[in-house]
């Protein structure tokens, strides 16, 4: 690590840092079960037996946020920054440990999503009713996931049917300031071979103005800059014969959200900003899957799945973009024993992308084969991982990563990783006219990590440091003579234009005293471009968050603090902020519970990125009846 580092320590991030340390070492006494995870090595493991950076957000902790989104839960892990161009519905870009928004893999069970023409993920369009739990690998997923997974992976997982509990039943209502509104039901179960779950939710809000005045492009417009979410799921199962399991998951997410911006239209094409500019997406994934277990040692699953996203940006000239991703995933796990485990996956990637501004539709496909090794010897976990993919595109990438962890005690682990990553230029890299470049490069980066870890009785502390040394970055080319030739390149165009560095730290902890459940992460980071020494716009040199959750009797109540550095965007320095959320439920019967929430609580007005205003704040009130076993 550089000096640029060090120099982080000195910010006011300290107070977060010492309230972590005593949190996580001041030791527990409730029981502690053994996490299983899968994104860490494409099977469940026990999260002793990984030796990547795998964080678990449970449904308890989903349920009882007091996020806004989906983003806005990730941003509360130590290691996961978020810019959003407003409020809740506006574009949002997740960075994990610094790398761009790119170079992160979203999976919904298993199913890889995100526009191929952005070449990332609209986390706005996600709905957090949905969701069961979510698994965060932060730090390298190529050899693992293949092209994106620099940053790391953040796997999704619906909610599904479990046999011998009965129907599960859960229903919410709310409404909030802004003229906010949501709601939505959600069912579980099992009757004899078949397991269900399905859920619908429905989001609005009024918002305010996404842009504020003043702003450098000239595309304020006074008018409010709401949202409407509707989000649905539907996950269907056959077990004929014991091990073996038949399923059907089909998820649907539309998004309308206004945001300001300008049109330049035919005859004078001069600067319009007074429309009612509006994204309209549309969001889809079908799978059918198959999991059996073949013998004692041998399981095999088979997954065909289908990912849709339609977006249609503008008032009233609007562009329209729509990527059709088509997958078929063939894994097999050998376990000869308790303490091996070999991965052997082949998955082929077909995508397609179609937009107003392309002169026809764009299509390319990618074959890969993925072998993963895990051993537990004694005290000591390795783990091993491979993938070559072969695209139609950008030609064959070979990944690797090598982990080890060991136990010093029974509470005590250190671990250490490597690995290799690749980015794969977006449709709009590649095809978009005027701007892209069929023969352009894919991303490539080296990381390493190193980690200790401490678990006891339901208490448990981490602290990670890496480097990410990525090199063919992907970005705006401003020299037209390194692009193609003709007048529309004039002005640049995409292109392999330099290297970055990503380093920092990594803190996190969560400790119950009694009634008292504590959570602390604090996040240093020193992202740079590696040619110009510059910091890489949007990314906060520290980042911390706080958060309290206390039982009594029928009651709870809950404390979320939020603290975020200054980052540069455009050629200023955004200003640090932190926002303080406070939440309150009360069981008046055993299966209902009232609600209320208020969310920056201090009001502080804030950007989340340059020009960009969020919502002040916001009070809650909300109702939810939660059923088991009926």
């Amino acid at each position: 690590m550089n000096s640029n580092l060090s120099a982080l320590r000195a910010r006011p991030a300290s107070w977060t840092l010492r309230l972590a340390v005593a949190a996580c070492l001041a030791g527990g006494t409730a029981a502690h079960a053994q996490t299983v995870v899968v994104t860490g090595s494409r099977e469940p493991l026990p999260l002793d037996r990984v030796t990547a950076d795998v964080v678990v957000i449970d449904a308890d902790r989903i349920r009882t946020s007091s996020a806004d989104s989906v983003e806005d839960l990730l941003r509360r892990e130590a290691g996961v920054q978020v810019s959003r161009n407003g409020g809740p519905g506006k574009s949002a870009a997740v960075f994990i440990r610094g790398a761009s928004a790119s170079n992160t893999v979203v999976l919904i069970d298993g199913v890889r999503i995100g526009s191929g023409t952005l070449g990332q993920v609209e986390f706005e369009a996600l709905s957090l009713s949905q969701i069961d739990r979510i698994e965060v690998l932060r730090g390298p997923g190529s050899s693992l996931y293949g092209a994106d997974a620099a940053g790391g992976v953040i796997q999704i997982f619906t909610r599904t049917g479990k046999a011998g509990g009965g129907l599960n039943l859960e229903a919410h209502a709310a409404v909030g300031g802004y003229g906010a509104r949501q709601g939505g039901v959600a069912f579980s179960g099992a009757s004899g071979a078949f397991d269900y779950a399905a859920s619908i939710a429905h989001e609005s809000d009024d918002g305010v103005s996404a842009i504020r005045p003043g702003d450098r492009f000239g595309n304020y417009n006074p008018d409010k800059d709401g949202h409407l979410r509707t989000s649905s799921s539907l996950k269907l199962g056959f077990t004929p014969v014991d091990g073996h399991r038949l399923g059907l998951l089909v998820t649907d997410n539309r998004l309308r959200s206004q945001y300001d911006g300008s049109e330049y239209l035919a005859p004078s094409f001069a600067q319009d900003a007074t429309g009612d500019m509006r994204n309209t997406l549309k969001t889809r994934v079908v799978a059918l899957d198959y999991r059996g277990r073949v013998s004692n040692a041998w399981t095999t699953s088979v997954q065909l799945a289908r990912n849709t996203d339609d977006l249609v940006s503008g008032f009233r000239a609007p562009d329209s973009y729509r990527t059709e991703r088509d997958q078929f995933t063939w894994q097999n796990a050998w376990t000869p024993d308790a303490d091996t485990q070999v991965v052997l996956a082949y998955e082929h990637l077909g995508e397609k992308a179609e937009s107003s501004s392309y002169v026809q539709g764009e299509s390319r496909h990618n074959n890969a084969l993925v072998l993963g090794w895990s051993g537990r010897f004694g005290a000591h976990t390795l783990q091993a991982d491979l993938r070559r993919d072969d695209s139609s595109v950008y030609g064959g990438n070979t990944t690797g990563r090598l982990g080890w962890r060991m136990s010093l005690t029974p509470a005590w682990s250190v671990r250490a990783l490597a690995g290799t990553t690749f980015r794969a230029p977006s449709f709009n890299d590649l095809y978009f006219p005027d701007y892209g470049v069929p023969g352009i490069e894919a991303e490539r980066g080296r990381s390493v990590e190193a980690g200790v870890e401490w678990r006891r009785n339901g208490s448990e502390a981490a602290a990670t440091v890496y480097r990410n040394r990525v090199k063919n970055l992907i970005a705006y080319q401003p020299d037209a003579s390194f692009c193609p030739p003709g007048a529309g390149y004039q002005y640049g165009c995409a292109g392999n234009v330099g290297r970055a560095v990503m380093q920092g730290a990594t803190l996190s902890g969560a400790h119950r005293v009694g009634a008292l459940q504590l959570r602390a992460t604090v996040d240093f980071l020193d992202a740079t471009d590696d040619d110009t020494g510059a910091r890489l716009t949007r990314r906060a040199a520290h980042q911390e968050s706080l958060s309290a959750d206390y039982e009594l009797g029928t009651w709870s109540f809950g404390a979320a603090l939020q603290s975020v550095g200054r980052r540069p965007d455009g050629n200023v320095n955004l200003g640090a902020y932190a926002l303080l959320d406070l939440s309150a439920r009360w069981r008046f019967m055993p299966q209902w519970q009232l609600e209320a929430k208020v969310l920056n609580v201090a009001d502080k007005d804030y950007s989340p990125a340059r020009d960009y205003q969020a919502l002040g704040r916001q009070a809650w009130l909300g109702l939810r009846y939660s059923a088991r076993g009926l």
